[in-house]
């Protein structure tokens, strides 16, 4: 009986059904469109962040950056001038450690052993300058004798020429190298990146004199799988070109950490520990206890880089968990209070009818119960439509992809993004990365989008159960008077 007369009522008052269930679908679309849009913009910041940190990475265990402009860190070199006719070209490399001062290679190990800590490992951030040309001497021609014949004040004659061939020729090429631990491959700054030709090192090469290559800088220098590069006299072989997931690749450079310290004279140093924790729950923990049991380093973890973060990414993202936030529960709220009003609207019209079945002996929690039933199916057609809307509204903003720019560094960065993040070379200078913006719908989001539903229609049918409720068979009676 329950049923059947469900569905006679709802199939003649379909309109005003259709009325209800509109205005709770849209409150349900806008909830997941919000939904879904903050979710692609997490996971864009986290792309951003992963760009920067390395896949798997939870926190970085650096040494604060020598003063800058100390002797130590300017580079010098050293070339021999020559007669301008030997056409001789000289070159020198000078590789300095980049970014941070340099830890114990046992750091890694006091880092690895501190309670949440699933791995660390270390590396060791460079940069090359190579300066490569020709330099000359001067070399003096004489001419004709000149003052003229011995005058007044008895003036000699002095002899006259010019300086040819003095001076330099010279290129400077500045680029960046990082060493990795090839035996841990799952953490360090080349996880950030993905190999797109060639392979990767295998963990047997710890000391071999092999390269990958950012796909950028091999552009730049035509490099490919099986090209060589020289580092400092030393010939490395390029094994494969890596693409950076997002923005700039860490560096241009990977070579084995051992090779990196050789070439740096850095035996048994890194610049930064990538750490990985047990558990999420527990990176604010290990990064306390790391900060309190290894002095003079400093610990920074992903939520230090994403308050870092500024640009049009920056201010979506707050739009989107402020005003969208609150914009979506103003809705629902409104669309609750309508569905309810309208509800009760329709249960007074309906006096007559439920008068008539009270007086031929329905109680009133049964009426009660035939209001709230009608008012759950509005609901849940509401929450059929919102949910349609809604994945329709998410598709579109993936499909259009907006792009969004996120900028990290500069001033706001700290000592805990300064060459541990970006690679060497970038303690001042401002990242900034393009994002595409997608809405993905998780199936968390549709269960809430069905919670919701069923509660608006709850809600609707206790404003109409309450005003049933209240209904006497005389009401039955004086309506038809």
């Amino acid at each position: 009986m329950f049923f059947t007369y469900l569905r006679r009522e709802l199939r003649r008052r379909r309109k005003a059904a259709l009325v209800v269930a509109s205005g709770l679908a849209l409150g349900i679309a806008l909830v997941i469109v919000v939904t879904s849009v903050s979710a692609g913009m997490g996971r864009a910041q986290d792309k951003v962040l992963q760009s920067l940190y390395g896949l798997g990475t939870d926190m970085t265990v650096t040494k604060a950056a020598a003063p800058a402009g100390s002797s130590s860190e300017r580079p010098r070199f050293r070339f021999d001038a020559q007669d301008d006719d030997s056409g001789g070209e000289q070159s020198s490399d000078r590789v300095m450690v980049q970014g941070f001062q340099t830890l114990a290679g046992s750091t890694v190990g006091k880092v690895d052993a501190q309670s949440g800590v699933a791995d660390a490992v270390g590396g060791l951030s460079l940069q090359v300058v190579k300066v490569s040309g020709a330099f000359t001497r001067g070399r003096f021609e004489q001419g004709e004798s000149g003052g003229g014949q011995g005058g007044r004040g008895g003036a000699q004659p002095s002899p006259q020429g010019r300086v040819e061939g003095g001076g330099a020729d010279f290129d400077v090429n500045n680029y960046s190298v990082y060493g990795t631990d090839v035996t841990k491959p799952a953490l360090g700054p080349l996880t950030s990146s993905k190999i797109t030709s060639g392979r990767t090192f295998t963990t047997s090469e710890t000391n071999a004199k092999v390269a990958v290559a950012d796909a950028a800088y091999a552009k730049e220098k035509k490099l490919k799988a099986g090209s060589t590069v020289t580092v400092k006299s030393t010939e490395f072989k390029v094994v494969g070109i890596a693409t950076a997931d997002s923005g700039d690749a860490a560096a241009n450079l990977y070579i084995p950490l051992k090779r990196a310290q050789t070439l740096a004279d850095a035996k048994d140093k890194v610049t930064t520990i990538y750490v990985k924790a047990t558990d999420s729950q527990r990176i604010d923990s290990v990064k306390s206890e790391i900060g309190k049991n290894i002095p003079g380093t400093t610990v920074t973890t992903s939520a230090d880089l994403a308050d870092t973060v500024s640009g049009s990414l920056s201010t979506a993202s707050s739009l989107a968990a402020s005003v969208g936030k609150w914009l979506s529960i103003v809705v629902l709220v409104a669309a609750f209070l309508v569905a309810g009003l309208l509800t009760s609207s329709a249960v007074s019209r309906r006096v007559r009818e439920f008068g008539t079945l009270k007086a031929l002996g329905w109680k009133s929690g049964r009426v009660t119960r035939q209001v709230v039933g009608e008012a759950v199916v509005s609901g849940l057609v509401g929450g059929a439509l919102g949910i349609a809307l809604g994945l329709a509204g998410a598709y579109a903003v993936t499909a259009v992809s907006p792009t969004l720019q996120a900028q990290l560094g500069g001033g706001g960065g700290g000592e805990g993004f300064r060459g541990g993040f970006g690679g060497p070379g970038r303690a001042a200078a401002t990242k900034t990365f393009d994002v595409a913006l997608t809405a993905p719908v998780s199936l968390t989001t549709i269960a809430l989008a069905v919670a919701l539903s069923v509660t608006g229609g709850l809600v609707a049918g206790a404003f109409g159960g309450w005003r049933a409720s209240r209904l006497r068979p005389a009401d039955a009676l004086r309506r038809v008077e």
